[in-house]
């Protein structure tokens, strides 16, 4: 089955490319790669009415974020009406098929019809139950199974693999090939995708389109990782693969019969384990832009600083966007509090004088570094002669205005002493119980 693979990936510009196309997309090019054949880029763009060139340039540009680069094309079906209108008037020579109302029409001849799909085994057809087949319409553009069939059979296409919901579009294709005397290709239908209900992924239920994902700050390759995953498992118990490990194991006949759930939670999951795995340096220049939009730079121009920064949030993001919302405190002068972490953790008495007596503990500490801070910290806490958690605790609240935040100390440190001093004095005298705010 490997012997010169082609495959098509042949999508219509009437709309953006969402997680549904996108893996059909990739379970095409993973095939090719698999077996060092081609990819096909077709463009069926017959619909003139609802093709348009802002869904095309979206889908090219789905395509190159998700790493797939086609081995030929794009090919437009709009530059290739009269290579469809040559096969009609074949069917009409040898009398399969009539002129109608200014239509070409093919006829059905009864049969039982069989072919071998590649995921779900021999699938069978009776005939009778299809009407006769449009093949040009009255404006004179193709159907979608007829110039379908054309080009696969003239870009000699080895395997399609598409969507299920293509099966019984199969057998009027199988005639055709007959009828025109060109050897089909094999099918393999890939079960779609589903929602939480198991109803057909929409828009409403998390059909995101791939430059969506890409903007709330997903990685290419954990987005790869994820669709592959969907109806499709290499076995092992893996589940972290870069693309190459993918293709490397990549099999059609491993693909699942049953539809596949969407989950954007074990996508983000996923997602969160490729950026653990990134190097601090490449995160932060896939951050920078977002940094850059917002207008959040660092004090000075400290790129080590910055560094620091983001090597200290890495294990706790699972996207980019993530990160914005997240590692605000280290960029921003006005904190935003979350009124739960302030009523939990502020709003007890004695808080306001423990925040205030550290504060002045730190102001006249000459090193700011996580080490000192500890130190300092912990003695002053000793001295308190109570839990760690009820200094920390605050600390942290008055310092991220989050009850959650990376490591205290390495945090302070990054925020930097005058920063940390007018936070604490600001909890002390505005937020805490006691206070005069």
């Amino acid at each position: 089955m490997g012997e010169g693979v082609r495959v098509r990936f042949a999508p219509s510009p009437t709309g953006v490319l969402h997680v549904g196309s996108a893996r059909t997309a990739l379970f095409n090019w993973f095939w090719a790669q698999r077996h060092r054949g081609t990819l096909i880029l077709r463009i069926e763009d017959t619909d003139q009415k609802r093709s348009k060139e802002e869904y095309l340039q979206q889908i090219l540009a789905s395509l190159a974020w998700l790493g797939i680069v086609p081995d030929e094309g794009p090919y437009f079906q709009r530059e290739r009406i009269a290579v469809y209108r040559e096969h009609a008037q074949r069917l009409l020579d040898a009398n399969r098929a009539r002129h109608e109302a200014g239509a070409v029409i093919f006829r059905i001849e009864p049969q039982q019809l069989t072919f071998d799909d590649l995921i779900h085994g021999p699938i069978t057809f009776d005939t009778t139950l299809l009407e006769d087949l449009v093949l040009i319409k009255a404006d004179g553009l193709p159907t979608y199974n007829f110039a379908c069939v054309v080009d696969d059979a003239l870009m000699q296409i080895t395997q399609v693999i598409r969507g299920d919901d293509h099966i019984a579009n199969t057998p009027k294709q199988l005639l055709l090939y007959h009828a025109l005397g060109y050897q089909p290709p094999q099918f393999a239908h890939i079960p779609l995708i589903v929602d939480a209900e198991r109803a057909r992924l929409s828009k409403r239920t998390g059909a995101q389109d791939i430059l969506e994902l890409r903007d709330h700050g997903l990685l290419p390759s954990g987005v790869v990782n994820y669709l592959a995953l969907l109806g499709w498992s290499p076995g092992g118990n893996r589940e972290v693969m870069t693309p190459r490990e993918i293709i490397e194991w990549f099999d059609i006949r491993r693909i699942k019969k049953t539809a596949a759930q969407f989950d954007p939670d074990k996508l983000e999951w996923l997602n969160g384990l490729h950026i653990k795995q990134l190097p601090p340096p490449q995160l932060l220049e896939l951050l920078r832009p977002r940094l850059q939009q917002r207008g959040w730079s660092p004090p000075a121009t400290d790129g080590a600083w910055l560094l620091r920064v983001v090597t200290l949030m890495q294990e706790r993001i699972k996207t980019l966007e993530e990160f914005e919302a997240l590692a605000d405190f280290f960029f921003v002068d006005d904190v935003q509090y979350q009124p739960q972490a302030v009523e939990e953790f502020l709003q007890r008495d004695g808080v306001a004088a423990d925040l205030g007596k550290l504060r002045e503990r730190l102001a006249t500490t000459s090193a700011f570094d996580p080490q000192t801070l500890e130190t300092v910290t912990r003695q002053f806490v000793a001295e308190r002669g109570t839990e760690a958690k009820t200094i920390f605790h605050p600390v942290r609240v008055a310092i991220t205005g989050r009850s959650v935040s990376p490591r205290l100390f390495e945090t302070m440190a990054l925020i930097g002493k005058e920063r940390v001093l007018t936070r604490l004095a600001y909890a002390a005298t505005h937020l805490a119980k006691g206070s005069h705010g």
